[in-house]
């Protein structure tokens, strides 16, 4: 599809942007900016990410589902891209702030445009202080950086080596005087050395939604009955299935623990993936939340 690109005029501009130093001249957008009410988290990591990251990117933004809350990241390939689309699954508005101008000839990467597609169909939107017609450059990316960072309350870092360019965006939050949580990683992967050494600098660590949402000022005394379903909803079959998955199994084991022919727990495991009440994660399925 094709879409409309504007100037924002100043009273537009997001009012959090003029509190950073030298702040965007001009901002151009495609879609609609949310109320300025809402909370923005930026959300950045990895482009070589691992089933680690992808996995604790898709379950915490999931868990922010139902909150006045938008998802602002960089349409990059990676974790970027992972925020967008898990954003829209849990029906957030999302914010994409590209390396380039918004022109389609231009956006990148190309490979993500689908996705601006999709981000725009969903109410969110595209944002760039370049002019539409800029293509991506070394000097574009430090730039974008500043916006992402400076627009949101708070930054999210996913997965980063030590020297990524990820970094420049969780430094930029923290002279910004914004929040940065960190996604803690396993201390034998290189894509958690430079999250890992943010934590050691005083960065707040984050292990779920309710983690982030706390940071955000959000009240979660309620959330346990905002992501619970009462299991005594689902078939027997689904919530026998359901009820054995207090932790991630693996699928064989899972199998035999169901008590039925291996076809049978395949359908009805592939049943459950459909609607979205399991993962099948190389930790093993586990349940979403529900």
């Amino acid at each position: 599809m094709g879409y409309t690109i504007r100037q924002l005029s100043d009273q537009e501009f997001p009012p959090q942007l003029l509190e950073i130093p030298e702040p965007p001249k001009e901002l151009w957008l495609a879609g609609e900016l949310p109320s300025p009410d809402t909370v923005l988290l930026t959300v950045v990591g990895a482009r070589k990410h691992t089933s680690y990251g992808r996995e604790a990117c898709e379950e915490i933004i999931a868990g922010l589902a139902g909150y006045d809350i938008t998802i602002v990241s960089g349409l990059a390939i990676g974790i970027d891209a992972i925020a967008h689309e898990s954003a829209i699954r849990a029906g957030l508005m999302t914010i994409a702030v590209p390396g380039s101008g918004l022109d389609p000839r231009v956006l990148y990467p190309r490979t993500n445009y689908q996705l601006a597609e999709r981000i725009l169909e969903a109410g969110g939107a595209l944002l760039s202080e370049f002019a539409p017609d800029t293509p991506p450059a070394p000097w574009t990316f430090p730039k974008r950086n500043r916006i992402m960072a400076g627009l949101a309350r708070a930054t999210l870092l996913i997965e980063a080596q030590e020297r990524s360019g990820t970094l420049i965006t969780a430094r930029l939050a923290t002279d910004y005087n914004r929040e940065l949580l960190v996604v803690p990683g396993s201390i034998f992967s290189p894509l958690s050395k430079g999250t890992n050494q943010f934590i050691a600098l005083g960065a707040t660590p984050v292990t779920s939604a309710a983690d982030v949402l706390r940071a955000l000022g959000f009240n979660t005394e309620d959330m346990a009955e905002k992501v619970e379903i009462d299991l005594s909803q689902f078939p027997s079959d689904e919530r026998a299935v359901l009820e054995l998955l207090t932790e991630p199994l693996e699928r064989e084991r899972l199998i035999t623990q169901m008590g039925v022919s291996a076809s049978d727990a395949n359908v009805l495991l592939m049943r459950l993936e459909i609607n979205g009440y399991i993962s099948d994660t190389p930790e093993g399925i586990r349940r979403n939340y529900i």
